[in-house]
């Protein structure tokens, strides 16, 4: 348990750092919040847990392939709020498109081959 807690406080303190970073630095703050982090922070856990090659290996690159549908994400969020949209609804089609992109990617993957 007190490994499970260590683990949610390290990882949370890093989102809180970003958000802070973003109230004053909004593109600093972004930079934060884009570096891989929790990915790395997530192979570390991983590797504390399983130190085994070949799981760290199909883990790093699925991330990769999951990566790639968010991306979009963060260009409708800003589109939909220059053009007037609320945060919240804004936000909500952002996750929505995301959700629609993994489950595409999810769907797509083997067929070519991908293991996800």
């Amino acid at each position: 348990m007190l490994y499970l807690t260590a683990k949610a406080l390290i990882s949370g303190a890093l989102i809180a750092v970003a958000s802070t970073l973003a109230r004053r630095y909004p593109g600093f703050g972004a930079l934060v919040a884009s570096l891989p982090l929790v990915s790395v922070l997530g192979m570390i856990w991983l590797w504390s847990d399983k130190p085994d090659p070949e799981t760290m290996a199909a883990h790093a690159g699925a991330t990769f392939w999951y990566v790639l549908p968010s991306l979009p994400m963060f260009l409708l969020i800003p589109a939909l709020l220059r053009h007037g949209v609320g945060f919240w609804a804004a936000l909500v089609a952002g996750c929505a498109l995301t959700i629609a992109l993994y489950a595409a990617m999810t769907w797509i993957a083997p067929r070519f081959g991908l293991q996800l």
